[in-house]
């Protein structure tokens, strides 16, 4: 497998596609943005990678799988071909967005991203022909869930290299049109595009140091009418409840503030958006997320009190998501 540059080829059909549309401003500065989050000075791990990347082993699939939990494809290998791909994969370690399948090869993700698509999906309005951007997307699962549910575009963008990587890795063998993934964060797309139809935001909130900014980020990317879908840490509470940790969250040290159900609703209606509802409130289990063989670091089971799953190590509630979904004004 050989690529030079990544998304030298994505960035051209990008160009393309953006032509003469709301997000033609954003090509300016894409190409750019690309390079630095691609860098090598700044990621020493990525020649590694990168040859994780190269050492996929060139497979025909008979059928790519966009509407089953392991998204992925499926095909007859030799058994050494099955043990290239497995150790090329392996190299691409950690895993922590899935799962995937890719022709008999399961990568056990540390998170069940099924199961959080699962729960939105009864608030999700439909996107056959949408555009779609998804926040901090990780390895792209969901996006490959958002395409496999129709969806003209989607657009991932996450500034983590080795998350871009693996879902180079995925594409590789799926090799589907209208999907990428970029190595960037939202703070470097142009504000105002009002461009996307649906915004999906998951797992970023908690990491924003102003949770109004991240919002008002959010709200500026969709076009009038278009669905936010907004999932993040929240604690019990009223109104105006928020738990701000002193210290870490989880054994997380980038966790800024985890506010009540009713207060994020209330901070979504005070920016303009519309129609803020609750579609889930799930306490977070270690079934959910975990240690597994493709990603062998702590997981939620160490962030406990081993006394009281109920309370994180350092005595906060234990996490618990919410999926909200609103109307973009």
């Amino acid at each position: 497998m050989s690529q030079p540059h990544e998304l030298s080829r994505d960035l051209d059909l990008l160009h393309n596609l953006w032509q003469g549309t709301p997000l033609e401003p954003w090509l300016a500065s894409l190409e750019d943005a690309v390079s630095e989050g691609l860098s090598p000075l700044r990621y020493g791990d990525l020649p590694r990678w990168r040859q994780a990347l190269e050492s996929l082993p060139s497979l025909t699939p008979l059928r790519v799988v966009l509407d089953r939990a392991a998204v992925g494809c499926e095909g007859s290998i030799t058994p050494q071909e099955k043990n290239q791909l497995t150790s090329a994969l392996r190299g691409l370690h950690p895993w922590r967005k899935g799962p995937f399948d890719l022709f008999g090869v399961a990568i056990d993700t540390e998170w069940r991203s099924d199961w959080k698509w699962d729960r939105l999906l009864p608030g999700l309005l439909p996107l056959k022909d949408k555009r779609v951007l998804d926040v901090g997307c990780g390895s792209g699962y969901h996006c490959w869930r958002m395409l496999g549910e129709g969806a003209a575009e989607v657009v991932g963008i996450d500034p983590t290299p080795l998350f871009v990587l693996q879902f180079k890795a995925i594409q590789y063998y799926l090799n589907m049109p209208g999907i990428f993934v970029l190595p960037v964060g939202l703070e470097q797309v142009p504000t105002g595009l009002r461009a996307f139809d649906t915004v999906f935001s998951m797992g970023i909130l908690y990491h924003r140091r102003s949770p109004f900014d991240h919002l008002i980020e959010l709200r500026e990317a969709l076009c009038s009418g278009g669905q936010l879908v907004l999932e993040t840490l929240v604690v019990d509470g009223a109104e105006n409840t928020v738990l701000t940790p002193p210290g870490r969250y989880a054994r997380m040290g980038n966790v800024w503030c985890l506010p009540s159900v009713p207060t994020l609703i209330g901070w979504l209606k005070k920016i303009g958006f519309r129609q803020a509802e609750l579609i889930d409130c799930t306490k977070t289990t270690i079934q959910e997320q975990r240690s597994t063989d493709w990603m062998t670091f702590h997981s939620l089971e160490q962030f406990l009190d081993p006394n009281n799953e109920d309370l994180t190590v350092e005595g906060h509630p234990a996490p618990r998501r919410a999926i909200i979904t609103a109307e973009a004004p």
